[in-house]
């Protein structure tokens, strides 16, 4: 007679509290240069268009990172440069993915419509990026940030809307999606209650991916001097004010520049961090 074995024990799940704690420090670090760049006008140590030392001064003194072309403080002016560009950035990221989202998951169930919404996202996305933002912009010429704005959105939600489309197709194919249907649901009830909870998973990666496009959009917009003009304190315009005088002073260009590499590599982390796990767990075959 064979005797039985115990079939092997699957690995323990890593403690709750161990993986709370794994989320908590990729979150931290896009939380901490969140806030410090929403606080920075009032951490900066001087005025952000007074000249404290001469121009392209080096870091020392009243100028820890030295002076920008004007010799104003380069460090007050990278505290108090990154609020706008993270204020639009998080507002560009909130419509985009919201917006696709909803025609997302729409597309995905009424397929009619998809297929017209589709074929808009597939012209919409032929417009180069840049290109794109200088039509709005130049076309609007008073419409400042909102312009800027609203160039990313229009710019950003074509291709978020093919993401959660190819998301949303096999939630919509279900069947409790269909019995829902069949039971007399509105399209606005199986939106928001059937197909968008079940998409968590994606409007988080999303949400991550498009507000590092919104740096870079915002960022690009502010490098054309699309939004703000000098003497105001940004960091994109910091870096084409600055460009000249490099090797003079390179963390004029330097200290703006890690700044929205950082701020981008952060939210993006902490994004990926929030993704809630939707793998399968193993089961040991007896």
């Amino acid at each position: 007679m064979t005797a039985l074995t115990a079939p092997p024990e699957a690995p323990t799940e890593a403690p709750p509290r161990r993986a709370r704690l794994r989320v908590a420090l990729r979150v931290l670090p896009a939380l901490l240069l969140i806030a410090l760049a929403l606080a920075g006008p009032w951490l900066a140590p001087h005025a952000v268009d007074t000249p404290v030392a001469a121009p392209y001064a080096k870091p020392g003194g009243q100028a820890p990172l030295g002076g920008d072309q004007l010799g104003r403080d380069v460090l007050s002016r990278v505290l108090a440069g990154g609020r706008e560009l993270v204020v639009t950035s998080l507002l560009v990221a909130v419509l985009v993915t919201g917006i696709a989202a909803v025609l997302g998951a729409v597309s995905a169930l009424r397929p009619a419509l998809g297929r017209i919404v589709e074929r808009t996202a597939d012209v919409l996305m032929l417009l180069p990026a840049v290109l794109g933002i200088l039509l709005v912009t130049l076309s609007w010429p008073d419409g400042g940030r909102l312009a800027v704005v609203t160039a990313s959105v229009v710019l950003g939600v074509p291709y978020a809307v093919r993401l959660v489309a190819g998301a949303a197709a096999p939630v919509a194919a279900s069947g409790y999606v269909e019995a829902a249907a069949v039971g007399g649901e509105r399209l606005g009830h199986l939106v928001v209650r059937e197909v968008l909870p079940n998409l968590r998973a994606t409007l988080l990666a999303l949400f991550g991916l498009r507000f590092v496009a919104a740096v870079y959009l915002v960022a690009t917009a502010g490098f054309l001097q699309v939004g703000p003009q000098p003497p105001a304190a940004d960091w994109a315009l910091m870096i084409r004010e600055n460009s000249a005088g490099i090797v003079l002073n390179p963390w004029a260009v330097l200290a703006p520049s890690l700044a929205i590499g950082l701020l981008a590599l952060s939210v993006n982390l902490a994004a990926a961090a929030l993704v809630p796990s939707t793998g399968r767990k193993a089961v040991t075959a007896l």
